[in-house]
């Protein structure tokens, strides 16, 4: 699975995000906007954070603990 959050430099949840996917054990990378034009262009990156899974945007904003948990566990 490719997980890939996709948030500005300053986006004040990236953070917050990273620590749940650690807490559940999703491996993950993180790209910058301000460093991946390729991937705000192709995904139509509007807002930060944004959550990306197997080339497929599911979130769009700050998911809840609940949204993550019910998303991952339906994907494994």
């Amino acid at each position: 699975m490719d997980v890939i959050i996709l948030a500005t430099k300053a986006c004040t949840h990236r953070k917050n995000l990273e620590k749940e996917l650690e807490s559940l054990r999703i491996p993950y990378r993180t790209c910058f906007v301000e460093d991946c034009a390729d991937l705000v262009q192709k995904f139509g990156i509007q807002h930060s954070p944004n959550l990306v899974v197997d080339g497929e945007v599911v979130f769009r904003k700050q998911p809840s603990e609940v949204e993550l948990h019910a998303y991952f566990d339906a994907k494994t």
